[in-house]
């Protein structure tokens, strides 16, 4: 691991990317347990795969954050942390 990736993405009712710009890193990706609903992730089909338990966290080894996409219920929050 060369450099540590942290990053909060407040959800919106929109997609949008988990990174601005690319950015290959394994990393863990959590739905925060204080969500007030569902986290959607664009699926590689483009349908809505959402991640319902509150808590809900997953490794991904090796992957390009900026293509990855989340919404949600604006307030909402997606947490990530892992390194490139």
């Amino acid at each position: 691991m060369k450099n540590f990736v942290m990053l909060r993405v407040d959800l919106s009712a929109e997609y949008q990317p988990l990174s601005a710009q690319p950015l290959v890193a394994s990393v863990d990706i959590n739905v925060s347990p204080t969500n007030t609903g569902p986290v959607f992730f664009r699926g590689t089909d483009g349908k809505d795969v959402p991640w319902t338990s509150l808590g809900e966290w997953h490794h991904l080894p090796c992957v390009n954050l900026a293509e990855i996409f989340v919404k949600g219920t604006p307030g909402d929050v997606v947490t990530v942390v892992g390194g490139t």
